[in-house]
């Protein structure tokens, strides 16, 4: 009997959940913040000393919260809205300002001092910017209507004071007002012969002036004067601040960003829902509803959060939707092995889910413990990516473990689909009849015929070989590294029409740059990539992308990387490998057990070097979102080892003992064989949505998304051929030596109903 309520109760639901989805999502779209690398702007990195450069002196933590507001505030007379200013380590502030307009005139405000003295002819300093009143800076004209600044002071009877002490030194009875003197360097006798002299204005002190108003005239433009009574209302930065990282993109390359890696997400999650309905018939339905449910799920915490969308950021959005979709093929698989040993649907739907509940929990946490190592050690677009990557899985687990079991629960239910497996994928030629007593662990398959232990040899010689190979390639060739791990400037260009590396190593040359590291890419031609040890200051940088944006009618990208920063961003990448191993080891090991832990590991370690090879002998540039990339391919490829290795478990409770070496290689083959499929089936998801990324995404992330790629077939070859081989060998070692080994507790997973 069909029970109708069930199936209204489904588009009931989808009705009221697709109305709050479109009634809020334009909404969402338009709340959520864009990082600088879609929309432009720049992100510096200051390493903060103090002002007077004594040698021992250490920066306090006061000081970094006073210098920090005190950026904030010159942000603010920007008028960038959401800066984003943080104080990392013990003397490091990260500043980033995403949509700014002008980035040349920001970087010279942010930098600027603003350390506003006066002084007398002798460089004696009379009153600082501390004798200033609150906002007491503005800007105005003197009497010739030319701009100026009128300052409030706090004391008027101090300035009479300071004038009396001045006039008194006729015919020296200049008050010298200076922004930012530096000590030893500037001298009131030696500038003031010079055309342009570095002091603000010198006027004669010829009265006492007992008041709080002062005015300082100069050769300003209104501009001019403007920022300065801003500066000064925002306050003098106690400290020095040295650029120890930065990077700046044109509002031109953050729009193409933008577009284009949104688009490739739209193809990528289009190809899945296509592949997920042709594979699965009705559980693929519910998958789509349900992964249009996480993705919006995911932008409504994001927004939540208030949180910086970046391009790694929705590259892990991306990427999410292929690592969701992950856990309703686990589950839908073991739905269909219970229909084929004859359960009807409703038990089989019961049993797939309990069944796989374990496996899809193993997997997720396995994968969001490389994601909170990412987040702990990584920088700026990075920590966005991971962001995305842990909100990413948790959404996945409640959309895939609840969402998709009530909505598919509902049909099951109905009684609509009672004997009628081929809407589950299952044809009638494959399922068994009930009474037969079969067990889905006894079910054939069509990879039944290949023995993976029998040629366990052959996969290790040929692991052997390319792993020598690959460590040759690697000492001979080394490592591309990007400027994030050698120091030095990159400079990224943009044009409307082709380039050639001669044209931009002309262009470079103008501003006194050489180099021979050069890179024309793009669909036609028109981005080229520089690269040179040195790192440009902010002067520099200010006059190279003025020239460039001149040149060729785009604001260029030019990012800097200190070799202190260098040192320590290899330095974090190698902790962040290193506990992500070791916290999978311990997972693991408590799971399941220490050889399965080691033999995972090593197959990770195997798929990391791969890619690492891969990059090395195309000449790939390593830069820091590849770390995001690697540790990505850890916590997937981990992912798919734990479906073998949970499926191991459980063939090895239906045996109760290994007791001769041929027990324990059936174990191996019959999970491998049976866990193929699924295995081929999740890597496909994920690998559909990280080539659309390659055809369509951004050039800026192609790198990132081409160690995935490589990454992931890595991952499912070790999982494959290595770890559950290594294993083996492990166990007949552990067999020789106790003779027979017991195996796991035997757990409860299919249902008690009777079948009929």
């Amino acid at each position: 009997m069909v029970k109708r309520s069930r199936i209204v109760a489904f588009f009931l639901l989808i009705l009221l959940i697709g109305s709050a989805m479109g009634a809020t999502t334009q909404n969402i779209l338009k709340d959520i913040k864009l990082g600088l690398d879609l929309q432009g702007g720049f992100e510096v990195l200051y390493e903060v000393t103090p002002l007077n450069g004594k040698k021992g002196e250490k920066v306090d933590r006061e000081t970094l919260k006073s210098t920090a507001e005190a950026l904030e505030r010159r942000v603010n007379v920007l008028g960038v809205s959401e800066p984003n200013i943080q104080i990392e380590g013990e003397n490091r502030i990260r500043v980033q300002l995403a949509g700014v307009k002008d980035q040349n005139k920001a970087r010279e405000i942010l930098s600027t001092e603003a350390n506003l003295t006066f002084r007398d002819v002798n460089d004696r300093v009379m009153m600082d910017g501390g004798d200033l009143a609150e906002n007491g800076a503005k800007q105005s004209f003197d009497q010739q209507n030319k701009p100026s600044i009128s300052i409030t002071l706090k004391d008027g009877d101090q300035f009479g004071e300071i004038t009396k002490e001045i006039r008194d030194m006729y015919p020296d009875n200049q008050l010298v007002i200076w922004l930012d003197f530096e000590e030893g360097k500037d001298s009131y006798k030696e500038e003031r012969m010079k055309p342009n002299p570095g002091f603000l204005s010198n006027p004669n002190v010829d009265q006492v002036l007992n008041q709080k108003n002062v005015e300082i005239t100069g050769t300003f433009t209104i501009e001019e004067a403007q920022q300065l009574a801003s500066l000064l209302n925002a306050g003098s930065l106690p400290v020095n601040l040295e650029e120890t990282y930065s990077t700046s993109v044109g509002a031109k390359f953050g729009e193409q960003a933008l577009n284009e890696t949104i688009f490739a997400g739209i193809i990528g999650v289009l190809a899945i829902f296509v592949f997920m309905l042709a594979l699965y018939r009705l559980p693929g339905i519910v998958a789509i509803v349900t992964l249009s449910i996480y993705i919006y799920l995911i932008l409504l915490i994001f927004d939540w959060m208030n949180g910086v969308l970046t391009l790694p950021g929705i590259a892990a959005l991306i990427l999410g939707v292929g690592m969701a979709v992950d856990a309703n093929i686990i589950t839908y698989e073991r739905i269909r092995e219970e229909l084929k040993v004859g359960r009807n649907i409703k038990a089989a739907f019961e049993a797939g889910s309990k069944g796989s509940l374990s496996t899809i929990f193993d997997a997720n946490l396995t994968t969001l413990l490389a994601a909170v190592v990412l987040f702990a050690y990584g920088t700026s677009s990075v920590k966005g990516f991971a962001t995305m990557l842990i909100i990413s899985i948790l959404g996945s687990f409640i959309t895939a473990v609840f969402g998709a079991r009530l909505f598919l629960s509902l049909w099951v239910n109905s009684g609509l689909f009672k004997d009628k497996p081929w809407w589950f994928g299952v044809k009638n030629s494959e399922v068994h009849d009930i009474s037969e007593g079969l067990d889905p662990l006894d079910l054939k398959t069509k990879f039944d015929r290949f023995d993976f232990v029998h040629n366990r040899k052959k996969f290790f010689t040929a692991t052997a070989v390319l792993l020598g190979v690959g460590l040759v390639v690697l000492l001979v060739f080394r490592l591309n590294l990007a400027i994030d791990f050698s120091s030095g400037t990159r400079i990224e260009i943009m044009s409307d029409n082709k380039l050639t590396a001669e044209q931009v190593k002309e262009e470079l040359k103008k501003a006194d740059i050489e180099t021979d590291d050069i890179v024309i890419s793009g669909d036609n031609g028109e981005i080229g990539v520089a690269r040179l040890k040195g790192v440009l200051n902010k002067d520099e940088i200010a006059e190279l992308k003025s020239q460039l944006k001149d040149a060729f009618g785009a604001e260029p990208n030019i990012g800097t990387v200190s070799p202190t920063i260098g040192k320590e961003l290899a330095k974090n990448a190698m902790i962040a490998l290193v506990i992500a191993s070791i916290g999978i080891i311990i997972y693991v090991t408590i799971r399941f057990e220490i050889y399965m832990a080691l033999a995972a590991i090593l197959a990770l370690l195997h798929d990391a070097f791969f890619v690492i090879v891969v990059f090395s002998i195309l000449r790939l540039e390593v830069d820091i979102t590849f770390i995001a990339a690697i540790l990505t391919i850890v916590g997937y490829s981990i992912n798919d080892t734990i479906v073998t290795f949970d499926r191991m478990r459980e063939n090895m409770v239906k045996k109760k003992r290994l007791k001769t070496p041929e027990d324990i290689a059936e174990v191996v083959n019959t999970s491998l064989r049976q866990t193929l499929a699924r295995s081929v089936n999740t890597v496909l998801t994920v690998v559909i949505t990280v080539v659309g990324l390659l055809l369509f995404g951004s050039e800026s992330i192609w790198n990132f998304s081409f160690a995935l790629l490589i990454g992931l077939i890595a991952g499912t070859y070790s999982s494959v051929f290595l770890a559950a081989q290594l294993w083996y060998v492990w166990k007949n070692k552990e067999l020789k030596k106790k003779g027979t080994i017991k195996t796991y507790k035997e757990k409860k997973v299919y249902s008690d109903e009777p079948q009929v």
